[in-house]
């Protein structure tokens, strides 16, 4: 009913003149319930979700945990890796500086002596991570070596506007004239610029500015032209084991001295070899494997020269990663926004959409963990983000969703509480799977009325006054049912017809109805009593009541339905409603749904055959005034007259005259006089 109740409202609200499609009144509709403010409120919000799940990487709220998130990825899906054997380091050390005497800048005669051996060694080319920015006694040593050099060599240059961390104006001027005094065919300079994000972390490839050389790695090796301009993910690997690191990293003391480098030279041939320093505190830096700490070593940092050899592997390998194109991560951002819409408006068990929520959130989360492994760019591919607009848009809809569903909700309330009891409506609310939307077979207790007379003064009264009347009489047996906790059927005229045990059924149903037949009967009463002058005479309320099996549900199709009990229980109710009229009752109540009631009250009143049918039916009438012993003795002048015992029943008949005020008494004197032995009495 809720269901059909809720449609039916929204069904009231779209109705208009000219014929406007369906998606034209629903959307009339729901700027009507929504309100232009809301709505406008709500299709912001869902701009702004868009815009999160698209460009969460360029918002620095945010875009430390798309980093984050980037980095778990970037580690998960890095296999270990035996040593390169195509790259070697050569570095500089805190031993080495200390057997030196020198710290900053670094003996110079050690790194001339070390290259002048190095270019004998068959290397393919050489790097040198350090910058020679300031004059020491022994640059002309370095500068002839730099000069002799047959193997290709490249070194480092940097500028004021481009590393401000590294270098000041002073200091490039004569790293400017330092280079130019050695640059020959076999030794230039070459970009070391490594750029980091804003937390510090150096997890892409540098851009390459016009004033700047050729970048460290694309200077020594013979490369794709797109590397040239490439700025994607740096490809950090990790080691099979803390045993053999990635790249073999020596000190250059070992190749400085003469007598060793003669044992070094297969460790260089071949190979490319970069040069520079390893030192505690000094050109360090953060990547996507050492923030969370090496899963091997567990480093927290890594040099630079190793930042540098890892891009050197990257190019040789011509490892790039496909760049996400725009419009599939605009297409992402609408999935993302439009699912999280969309699963604000369905509606089922809470579990269910637990489910459908935490499944969903987790599927935009892991979706760029799933392109990792893909050989794509997930570098600026937003997870963080992607649920963030899920989920901003599920807030934002679900709210406005809310919001037309209290007003709908609020119009079914006020709907079921016309026909419920308020607490069955509050529960059918909360749980509208409690009310069947189908029919359904159930034991249900049938109560029906009838107004006397009521026709006939229908053509005595003016029309106003009769709609008045039957409004006033129709609210106080309406209120009856519904405090007793019954459903309303249906009005039938001036007739009611209610029912206990459906849609939810209670323990004490049957004690409820039976207190709602007397009510009801009481009700009447008291309408009979309050009348306006001028109004004839109205007759009583008579009330029919049983108990058995009846079919309930809706019924009438999905243009217009009912929610009604149909079966041989409604049947039998509204015949003992009709039978109040010859047996000169009030109310009628069936033996099982007297029994049933719980309540001693009951007086009998013999057996009859109901008009239309055939099987008899054992009728009680409530009298909660009458005594007990009263009662007790109508009860056994039908079971003597059950058994034959004529004595005891004709004692009882004498007594007529006692009973004349009690019409009822006297109509069941008389019926027992004409039946004899429990037959039942047949109803014309």
């Amino acid at each position: 009913m809720t269901d059909q109740l809720l449609s039916q409202a929204a069904q009231a609200a779209a109705i208009s003149p000219g014929g406007d499609g369906e998606m034209e009144r629903t959307a009339r509709r729901t700027v009507k319930q929504l309100g232009p403010v809301r709505l406008l409120a709500t299709g912001l919000i869902l701009v702004l979700a868009l815009l999160l799940a698209r460009f969460t990487w360029d918002m620095p709220l945010v875009r430390d945990a798309e980093a984050a998130l980037y980095d778990i990825r970037s580690g998960l899906f890095t296999e270990g890796t035996d040593q390169d054997d195509r790259i070697i380091m050569v570095v500089y050390t805190d031993q080495v500086l200390r057997d030196t005497g020198q710290r900053s800048p670094m003996d110079r005669t050690t790194l001339a002596n070390a290259l002048t051996n190095i270019d004998r060694m068959g290397g393919k080319a050489i790097g040198i991570d350090i910058l020679f920015d300031q004059p020491q006694d022994d640059d002309a040593l370095l500068q002839s070596a730099l000069r002799s050099m047959q193997t290709p060599t490249y070194v480092a240059f940097a500028t004021a506007e481009t590393n401000t961390e590294a270098i000041q104006y002073e200091q490039q001027k004569f790293l400017e004239q330092f280079l130019a005094d050695v640059t020959t065919e076999n030794t230039k300079p070459a970009s070391i610029r490594l750029e980091t994000e804003e937390d510090g972390v150096a997890r892409r490839w540098p851009s390459q500015p016009a004033e700047l050389p050729t970048f460290l790695s694309n200077a020594m090796a013979p490369i794709e032209p797109a590397f040239l301009s490439y700025e994607g993910p740096i490809r950090y690997r990790v080691p099979l084991s803390s045993e053999r690191p990635v790249f073999n990293k020596l000190p250059i003391d070992l190749f400085a001295d003469p007598e060793m480098a003669e044992f070094m030279a297969e460790q260089v041939e071949g190979r490319y070899v970069l040069i520079g320093g390893d030192i505690v505190d000094y050109d360090q830096f953060e990547t996507p494997l050492s923030r969370l700490g090496d899963p091997v070593t567990g480093a927290k940092q890594m040099i630079g020269l190793e930042v540098h050899a890892h891009m050197l592997a990257q190019l040789l390998d011509d490892y790039r990663p496909a760049p996400m194109p725009d419009w599939a991560l605009w297409l992402m951002a609408l999935i993302a926004v439009g699912a999280g819409a969309a699963t604000a408006l369905i509606f089922g068990r809470a579990w269910i959409i637990a489910l459908l929520l935490i499944a969903q959130i987790a599927f935009f989360v892991v979706l760029p963990f799933a392109l990792e492994p893909m050989n794509i760019n997930t570098l600026g591919v937003p997870s963080f983000g992607l649920g963030l607009g899920w989920l901003l848009a599920y807030t934002s809809v679900g709210a406005a969703a809310r919001v037309i569903g209290s007003k709908q909700r609020a119009f079914a309330q006020s709907a079921l509480g016309k026909y419920l009891p308020r607490s069955i409506a509050t529960q059918i609310m909360k749980d509208p799977d409690k009310l069947a939307l189908h029919g359904e077979k159930r034991e249900i207790f049938c109560v029906f009325t009838d107004l006397e007379g009521f026709t006939k003064l229908s053509h005595a009264v003016a029309p106003e006054m009769v709609a008045q009347l039957l409004n006033d009489y129709l609210d106080r047996l309406s209120d009856v049912v519904l405090e007793h906790g019954g459903t309303i059927d249906k009005f039938v005229g001036d007739a009611v017809v209610a029912f206990w045990g459906a849609p939810i059924s209670a323990a004490d149903d049957g004690e409820r109805a039976a207190r709602a037949a007397y009510a009801l009967y009481e009700a009447g009463e008291d309408f009979r009593r309050n009348t306006p002058e001028g109004v004839p005479p109205i007759g009583r309320t008579r009330v029919g009541l049983h108990f058995g099996e009846a079919i309930v549900g809706n019924f009438g199709g999905d243009g217009r339905m009912q929610y009604t009990a149909l079966g041989d229980a409604m049947n039998t109710a509204a015949r003992l409603e009709a039978a109040n009229k010859a047996l000169e009752t009030k109310v009628l109540v069936s033996r099982q749904a007297a029994e049933r009631s719980g309540l001693d009250w009951f007086r009998p009143m013999g057996r009859v055959t109901l008009r239309g049918r055939s099987t008899p039916v054992d009728v009680f009438e409530p009298v909660p005034e009458l005594e007990m012993s009263t009662r007790e003795e109508i009860a056994n002048i039908i079971a003597a007259h059950e058994s034959g015992e004529t004595t005891l029943v004709q004692k009882f008949t004498d007594r007529a005259a006692d009973f004349a005020h009690d019409n009822a008494l006297t109509n069941l004197i008389k019926r027992l006089q004409q039946t004899k032995k429990g037959e039942s009495y047949v109803l014309g």
